[in-house]
């Protein structure tokens, strides 16, 4: 592996197995804008949900000390995907193996995936011993000994990489200065015991970006990354458009990720659940004003509903602004005028408030 400058990293490449060949670097994906979702791996993904088995390779069985940190790191997985993608599982019925100790990866690296495979199983996974003597040093994994020594590496971390690996993730591209390493667990370099971001056991808003983008969102309540930045659409349905005076009129709107299948991929036009969209009223010749936030609906995702009395005919609309804490943009729906002749009981002389 390759020395790197304070704090100490090492370079742990992603192997990829073609046509029963060994492939390296000229499989590695390609550069994006630091920042941004993960690159992709490949390009097939595994189907929506879809629950993973693995089991360990026959006489290459990770060491007692090891497999919790495995286990966690596959349970890592599906606690922090936010998204529709797969979950792993150990199982003895598998067809998918890891190994510990015999490895088919390049010189340099302390761990190595094939998803060969996808979306049925994958080929393998591999982890280096504990001991192997690298150009740079001796391979210490920080379970084997307790207290974990500085300059180990973490298995639970390594093992949420390689399985980012599986789900479709290549490696972060970070700004020069790495500021933002902690923003993904994918990573080209692992860090090691002391150095920030060593021990991460979920994934980061980068990872879980890529994810949501190519597996959709794990559910219309779950929140965008902020890895991302998407626009929204909102629209707005009263009831009726010709109403008389009093007349308490419902309001639907609908918010959605705005339909652009080339940045939002698979979010697009999806519906967006349980966030806030403010009925807003204007009279003739004056300004907006909020009247109510409007209530999620429990049965279908991304619908809102209000209902207000009308006096006299004016404008409606609903508004979302952008949130903070989630990749998406604030939207207002198109203008609806409600227009009001006659009155339900009495003709108000002036507009009734209702607080």
């Amino acid at each position: 592996m390759t020395r790197r400058a304070a704090p100490r990293r090492f370079h742990r490449r992603l192997l990829a197995i073609a046509a029963g060949a060994l492939l390296a670097s000229s499989l590695q994906p390609s550069v994006v804008l630091a920042h941004g979702p993960d690159p992709l791996f490949g390009t097939g993904t595994w189907n929506a949900n879809q629950v993973v088995g693995y089991r360990w390779a026959s006489g290459l069985t990770p060491p007692s000390w090891m497999v919790p940190a495995l286990d966690a790191g596959a349970g890592d997985v599906g606690e922090s995907k936010a998204s529709r993608a797969a979950t792993f599982v150990r199982s003895s019925s598998a067809p998918s193996t890891i190994s510990y100790g015999v490895m088919p990866c390049v010189s340099y690296a302390i761990a190595c995936v094939d998803r060969t495979g996808v979306p049925s199983s994958f080929a393998g996974m591999w982890f280096r011993a504990q001991g192997w003597v690298f150009d740079w040093g001796t391979l210490h994994w920080c379970q084997a000994s307790s207290p974990a020594v500085d300059g180990c590496f973490d298995a639970e971390n390594v093992m949420l990489d390689e399985l980012g690996h599986l789900e479709i993730l290549g490696h972060h591209a970070n700004y020069s200065d790495e500021s933002d390493y902690t923003d993904a667990v994918v990573q080209a370099f692992s860090r090691q015991k002391p150095a920030t971001g060593y021990n991460r056991h979920g994934f980061g808003v980068c990872d879980v970006a890529r994810l949501q983008l190519e597996y959709a969102l794990l559910a219309a309540s779950t929140p965008v990354s902020t890895c991302l930045d998407l626009g929204t659409s909102l629209t707005l349905t009263p009831s009726t458009t010709a109403a008389l005076g009093g007349q308490s009129v419902s309001f639907s709107a609908r918010l959605k990720v705005a339909v652009d299948s080339v940045n939002a991929r698979a979010l697009s036009g999806d519906p967006l659940s349980r966030r806030t969209v403010l009925l807003q009223h204007r009279p003739s010749g004056g300004s907006w004003a909020t009247m109510v936030t409007m209530t999620p609906s429990t049965t279908t995702d991304g619908a809102y509903t209000a209902s207000w009395p009308v006096y006299t005919s004016d404008d409606w609309r609903a508004v979302f602004s952008t949130p903070a804490g989630e990749g998406v943009n604030g939207s207002t729906s198109s203008t609806v005028t409600v227009t009001v002749s006659g009155c339900v009981t009495r003709c108000p002389t002036s507009l009734d408030r209702v607080s």
